[in-house]
């Protein structure tokens, strides 16, 4: 071979060689176990529980600080979710009951109040707390990559996800975990859909509304909470959308209106021109009518200003036109139709859908069955329907209980997102979902401190549940389980389910609907247990683990499957269940009904004489006493002493 040939051949390499050494610089692939799209408050959330459990992974945001979804929403800049200070307890798991803003830690003192103390707070407020969070427990966050493509790379050993950002990066991982949130506005295609404002984009400006008429599609908290700020400003204000108004105290669900928002109502009932309406949007056209107005004084006329009228499809007879005759508008037809009267604004409500944009058809996830399909389709564990290791969580992951607990909101899916990590330190760690070993006989205390205290499964009602698995004389406490994934209840936690069964604990309402102002709308019958309609603890008793068909067959309204046995502990207004006769004695009597055993207590010279009575004392006694462990000690016992006139 020629010398100069071989010089030019291996001059050529090396600069391919640098070429393309230099393309992977500016690629940047970085490789992940974990990958968290998505820096607010449920990316951090698992942000904290992987670097807690030291995995490698990554938060990926697309703006500059985590939480930027709340640098602009809700656009008139007040949350509605509870911030309660002062509860007069010193219990932090309780106290999370009523605090909807923190995210989890084991820091004590890394809660929201640090920012405001205000019981509906700024909006401002929640990036600089998120913000806190990030620094204090030094968790990984990329800031400024926008993730606009996702694909899955399927290799002969595994399933990995390679995301690409806006500068052509590449991050590749075998686990993906979407936070990313839901931004996207919702829109429905109607005839003169283009002539209406988007939430996303109005003013916020009160003054910017003065004397008009204004159309707000929508009734939800961000129609709402919009028409709450224009009332004093605008002429009127009507509300059209396909269902009629959903209260959120009726409802018991905190994603409908909420009593903070709703003034419109009180407008609206005490007829002060303000007004609530029903059609479905695809049926209704926002049409112009020019109107030239009336000459001033002087011969000069008025500048000719666009009103919009909103008429209905029927009564069109150009269609996909949004320019309308008189003979074309309702009034032509129903001289009394109730919005006949034209309106100088129609602003668009309608909420705000999932990101489909950003997958391929490798790695994209379904759309959700119910949400008009605005979620994603997920399993029991949030995971994507046919997309294995694409997990999802935060308000995205409401698909699994749209309508029905909190999981789209802060103060339910810190909870479920931390069931997500104990789902995958199973499958890929090997580390069995966190549980504690108890005696039968401390059970019932167990359990009433659960029901008393525990925020889990009080905020996400009938979706997490604590599961008790029986095995004679001592049984397992498992937290804040996803009830509905119970039929893969071992393959997700790692435990099994013994031969004598498993207890199921969980908070519900009642299935009857009722007037929850009127005078009847409580039980406080112990009786009558099973009657209550306000939340309250339910004990399911299964002789095995329920099954996916079973899943599919659940009597209507009932989060579980029937069981062999089901005990409801009444309702309480204080929600304290710790009465000896109403709450903690019947307990006892379903727990020994399921245990098949004594769960009384004894003092010791009662446990002494049954010693000498009965082949086989009390479980209490056999525990305790006869273990010469005496009377289990207690502190509160001894400073009731000298009250007592008692002395040692």
């Amino acid at each position: 071979m020629d010398p100069n040939l071989s010089c030019l051949i291996l001059f050529n390499l090396i600069c391919l060689v640098a070429c393309t050494s230099d393309n992977h610089q500016h690629n940047g692939s970085h490789h992940y176990d974990y990958c968290v799209v998505g820096g607010g408050p449920a990316g951090l959330q698992m942000g904290y529980f992987l670097s807690k459990a030291q995995r490698n992974y990554i938060i990926l945001e697309r703006n500059s600080g985590p939480g930027s979804f709340f640098n602009k929403y809700p656009r008139h800049r007040k949350l509605i979710s509870i911030n309660k200070v002062h509860t007069g307890r010193q219990n932090r798991e309780f106290n999370l009951r009523h605090d909807w803003n923190s995210l989890l830690s084991d820091d004590p003192n890394l809660l929201f109040k640090r920012v405001s103390r205000e019981f509906y707070p700024p909006a401002d407020t929640f990036p600089l707390y998120l913000s806190m969070f990030v620094k204090e427990l030094g968790l990984r966050v990329l800031y400024g990559v926008d993730i606009g493509k996702i694909r899955a790379v399927q290799s002969q050993t595994a399933r990995r996800y390679l995301l690409t950002d806006q500068h052509g990066s590449h991050y590749l991982c075998s686990i993906l975990l979407v936070a990313t949130g839901l931004w996207v506005p919702q829109t429905v295609d109607f005839v003169g859909s283009d002539l209406v404002e988007g939430y996303e984009s109005i003013s916020t400006n009160p003054e910017d509304f003065k004397n008009q008429a204004v159309l707000i599609l929508g009734k939800g908290n961000s129609a709402f909470e919009t028409a709450q700020s224009i009332l004093g400003s605008a002429s009127r204000v009507h509300m059209l959308s396909s269902s009629p108004v959903r209260l959120a105290w009726q409802t018991h669900y905190v994603g409908d209106l909420r009593a903070v928002n709703n003034e419109l109502i009180d407008t609206y009932q005490l007829k002060s021109l303000d007004g609530l309406v029903e059609s479905r949007l695809e049926k209704i056209v926002i049409a112009r009518k020019k109107d030239n107005g009336a000459s001033r004084s002087g011969g000069k006329r008025k500048e000719k200003t666009e009103q919009l009228y909103l008429t209905l499809k029927k009564y069109v007879n150009v269609k996909n036109s949004s320019d309308v005759t008189r003979e074309e508008l309702p009034s032509h037809h129903i001289d009394n139709f109730p919005m006949r009267k034209p309106y100088d604004r129609v602003i668009r409500c309608l909420g705000f859908r999932f990101n489909f944009s950003i997958f391929d058809s490798s790695a994209c996830p379904p759309n959700s069955e119910n949400a008009k399909g605005r979620l994603p389709g997920l399993t029991a564990w949030y995971e994507a329907t046919d997309t294995p290791g694409l997990f999802v969580l935060g308000t995205a992951g409401h698909s699994r209980d749209y309508r029905a607990s909190a999981g789209g909101f802060v103060h339910g899916f810190r909870y479920t997102v931390r069931a997500v990590h104990r789902v995958l330190e199973q499958r890929y760690h090997t580390n069995n979902w966190p549980s504690t070993t108890l005696l039968t006989t401390q059970l019932q205390s167990w359990i009433l401190k659960r029901v008393g205290e525990a925020s889990g499964p009080y905020q996400m009602f009938a979706v997490l549940g604590d599961l008790i698995l029986l095995r004679g004389s001592d049984c397992v406490y498992l937290d804040e389980f996803p009830l509905q994934a119970l039929p893969q209840f071992s393959s997700l936690s790692g435990h099994t389910v013994p031969s004598r069964g498993l207890i199921v604990v969980l908070m519900q309402y009642g299935k009857k609907k009722i007037d929850y102002l009127g005078s009847n709308r409580a039980e406080t019958d112990w009786t009558k247990a099973w009657k209550s309609n306000f939340l309250h603890p339910v004990l399911y008793y299964y002789e095995t683990l329920p099954t996916k068909d079973d899943m599919k067959l659940l009597p209507e309204g009932w989060p579980l499957p029937r069981p062999k046995a089901i005990h409801h502990m009444v309702e309480d207004f204080l929600t304290e269940w710790e009465s000896p006769i109403s709450h903690i004695q019947p307990l006892r009597r379903f727990l020994e009904h399921c245990l098949q055993t004594d769960l009384r207590t004894f003092y010791a010279e009662s446990c002494f004489r049954s010693s000498l009575t009965h082949h086989k004392p009390p479980p209490f006694c056999q525990q305790g006493y006869l273990k010469q462990q005496g009377v289990i000690h207690s502190s509160e016992l001894q400073q009731n002493f000298p009250t007592s006139g008692l002395s040692g």
